[in-house]
């Protein structure tokens, strides 16, 4: 372990972890944050849970639509100006949301947060990968572990203290560590060279799968614009392995969108405190931690496909249970399972982006990454309007069912891999 560190460190490399690292654990524990912070946003604005997660979905809009061109702009401006970038674009609108005088302006902010945020997954691989040429995973790990505790802290944080001061300063203040982040990463992290070549990072939110290869970088960018790879981009879903585990894949970011935006709100309407709520949220994420970690090993051990099976299966199992299930040590044990079901992304992206064409595998998954995460978006509006019907358990069965169907896409993927 601490050989692993100190391997870590060095070269100003340790700075530049850390900088990415912090930058990730606000980035994405403000993703959802806004679901514990719900019954007090719905109640200023008076708005009904379909339009709140509505809110949500403009969110995650954002950031899907900004994928595939941050990809092109890494190239042209360098990790450091789209890190920073992202940050103070963060910041700023976290300021926006935090003080929204109407509904109108707050879903602005929540677009805005996306777009700005959506800028970080891909700058924030690929500086990594270049920082860190012989132990990359280690670096991705420990980034990934501080973003699940951003995820499981932050909520938290913002429960405990919001009867005191309020939602709004709670985000708007937010908006200073991602300042204080943003003029880190512009000090310790290094400018692109022209002509550098990297490895590549395929990243989804909740788990990432990182490569490092030498291939030239300038040359992928030019792809990512030109006609004939766009062309060969769209056919790899010819592929049936890779159209298969694709559409199972944006049939889970639905799933995963429906329940994290209302979680904590479903929980209360189990009688459980809106603190209570939050803190089981914050189980679900390092739950879901622990799971990526494993299930990583066990897809190496015993292949893709069974792993997939074993936790697609799981991942259907508790939203049903979680309707007819009450009692906070009983519900805290269902949603710390449910959490598992996290392993999910990172295991289908390796098979993902194991079976794309190496010509175009960079723009490709950036390509298929924006479109899954577009699907799954509007998982927090399908979930609200039933909600407001007062039909919760019903969304979560429907999402269970859905589930289902992306167990049986898996099911028919080849046993070779």
């Amino acid at each position: 372990m601490q050989t692993t560190v100190r391997g870590l460190r060095g070269d100003g490399r340790g700075w530049v972890l850390t900088a990415v690292a912090l930058g990730w654990a606000f980035t994405l524990g403000l993703r959802f944050l806004v679901p514990a912070l719900l019954p007090q946003i719905k109640s200023a604005f008076e708005v009904t849970n379909a339009t709140a997660g509505l809110a949500i979905t403009a969110l995650w809009v954002g950031y899907a639509l900004m994928q595939f061109p941050a990809g092109v702009l890494i190239n042209r401006v360098g990790e450091r100006t789209l890190l920073t970038t992202s940050l103070c674009l963060s910041g700023i609108s976290l300021c926006l949301i935090g003080l929204s005088p109407v509904f109108v302006v707050f879903f602005a902010g929540s677009t805005a947060f996306g777009l700005g945020s959506g800028l970080y997954g891909p700058s924030r691989g690929t500086v990594l990968s270049r920082t860190y040429t012989r132990n990359a995973g280690a670096a991705f790990g420990v980034t990934l572990a501080v973003g699940s505790i951003g995820s499981a802290v932050l909520p938290n944080l913002a429960t405990s203290m919001v009867d005191a001061v309020g939602w709004r300063p709670i985000l708007a203040c937010l908006s200073v560590p991602f300042f204080v982040v943003a003029v880190l990463a512009w000090r310790v992290i290094p400018e692109r060279e022209r002509g550098t070549t990297r490895g590549k990072s395929e990243s989804i939110d909740g788990g990432t799968r990182e490569s490092t290869d030498g291939g030239n970088s300038g040359s992928e960018s030019t792809k990512l614009l030109d006609r004939r790879a766009l062309r060969d981009i769209v056919r790899t879903l010819s592929d049936r392995s890779i159209f298969l585990a694709v559409v199972a894949m944006a049939l889970l970011l639905f799933v995963f969108q429906g329940l994290t935006a209302f979680l904590p709100t479903y929980l209360q309407t189990k009688g459980m405190s809106q603190q209570t709520a939050a803190l089981l949220f914050g189980v679900m994420f390092i739950a879901g931690a622990i799971s990526q970690v494993a299930a990583g090993s066990a897809a190496d051990r015993f292949g893709v496909k069974p792993v997939l099976l074993v936790v697609t299966t799981i991942g259907v199992v508790t939203p049903a249970v979680l309707t007819v299930t009450s009692g906070t040590v009983v519900l805290a044990i269902v949603v710390a399972i449910l959490g598992s079901r996290m392993a999910i992304a990172p295991v289908t992206n390796a098979y993902v982006v194991g079976a794309l064409p190496e010509h175009i595998e960079g723009s490709a998954w950036g390509f298929l990454r924006t479109g899954f995460f577009l699907v799954g978006s509007t998982g927090s509006t399908f979930v609200g309007y039933f909600a407001d019907a007062d039909r919760f358990d019903f969304a979560f069965l429907v999402l269970a069912g859905l589930s289902a169907v992306a167990l049986g896409l898996y099911a028919m993927l080849p046993d070779n891999e």
